[in-house]
């Protein structure tokens, strides 16, 4: 674990820096602090200029403290969710920002943890918050939510093909007893699938995980929210940069910012305007960035990942 630390390369670094265009004396929000990589590179770049630090996971704010040591007096860190956009620059003092980053990855050291209950890999107690001081956990979501919710959020969330099956199982596995922990988990998943399936390249229960954490942690609705609520909060010419890792998070992103771009909502067989809403952001791509081969081969988990950006009018 402690190698991996160290080794961790933030994703689209290089193209985050150039899309974010940082001034000096600007004020920035990097509303996923994580293992502050990208944070460093902001906050190297700054003079008179401050640094916001968002992460909802206490233990990232903890490991910040040594990696941004160099440029502590111009970073200010903050445990909250991201998505709690206004009441962080309210609660700071401030009207808006120059720019905003959010990197919606999920590969913080929480994952790594094994006792954190995220890993099919591993036992431990179904929990999976990233916010331990949140009340919802994975063992609620398995043991409690009705078979359709459950079918729901695997198809969703976690594009699960079999999710009626996986969701049957569950349901009748709970009904004998309780299912407490990951391990336990795995193998009722497994239990209903068939066995082509279970032949697949990646683990049998990846797809369930990752749908529980996504309702765990409300990570869509989250995503949405901060889109909707990061637009406003920047100054003219700001820019916010997103990087999501999979296609539901791309998908809200894309329409969000696209909406922003539009600003008029009026059907379009409408002869005039009448909303009289107007763009709020120019689109710096048209097309998301991806990573290119060099940064692939140093770091395989960017081949999912995905750079939009926009600018404030």
């Amino acid at each position: 674990m402690g190698e991996q630390m160290f080794s961790h390369r933030p994703v689209l670094l290089a193209a985050c820096i150039q899309a974010l265009n940082i001034r000096p004396d600007g004020v920035y929000l990097d509303g996923t602090l994580g293992r502050a990589g990208h944070s460093a590179e902001i906050a190297r770049r700054l003079t008179t200029g401050r640094l916001i630090c968002v992460d909802r996971d206490q233990a990232a704010l903890d490991a910040a403290e040594e990696k941004l040591a160099p440029w502590r007096d111009k970073v200010t860190l903050v445990h909250n969710n991201f998505c709690e956009l206004d009441a962080i620059l309210d609660g700071l003092g401030l009207d808006r920002a120059d720019g905003m980053l959010f990197d919606l990855g999920v590969s913080s050291p929480q994952l790594d943890d094994p006792s954190r209950g995220f890993s099919y890999m591993a036992d431990a107690p179904l929990d999976m918050r990233m916010d331990q001081t949140d009340t919802l956990t994975a063992r609620a979501v398995v043991n409690e939510w009705p078979q359709e919710e459950l079918r729901r959020i695997l198809w969703q969330y976690g594009e699960e093909r079999y999710a009626p099956a996986v969701a049957g199982a569950i349901v009748r596995a709970r009904d004998q007893r309780p299912i407490e922990t990951t391990l336990e988990l795995v193998d009722v998943v497994k239990s209903a699938l068939p066995p082509a399936a279970l032949r697949e390249k990646q683990h049998p229960a990846k797809r369930t995980f990752q749908a529980i954490r996504i309702a765990v942690n409300d990570e869509l609705g989250a995503v949405d929210k901060m889109v909707q609520r990061a637009v406003p909060r920047l100054n003219p010419g700001g820019r916010l940069a997103v990087i999501s890792f999979h296609s539901l998070e791309d998908r809200i992103v894309k329409n969000g910012l696209a909406a922003f771009a539009k600003g008029c909502t009026c059907p379009p067989d409408f002869p005039v305007c009448v909303c009289g809403k107007t763009p709020q952001v120019r689109l710096i791509t048209k097309k998301p960035v991806t990573a290119g081969p060099d940064e692939l081969a140093e770091n395989p988990r960017a081949r999912s990942a995905k750079l939009r950006v926009a600018e404030k009018l």
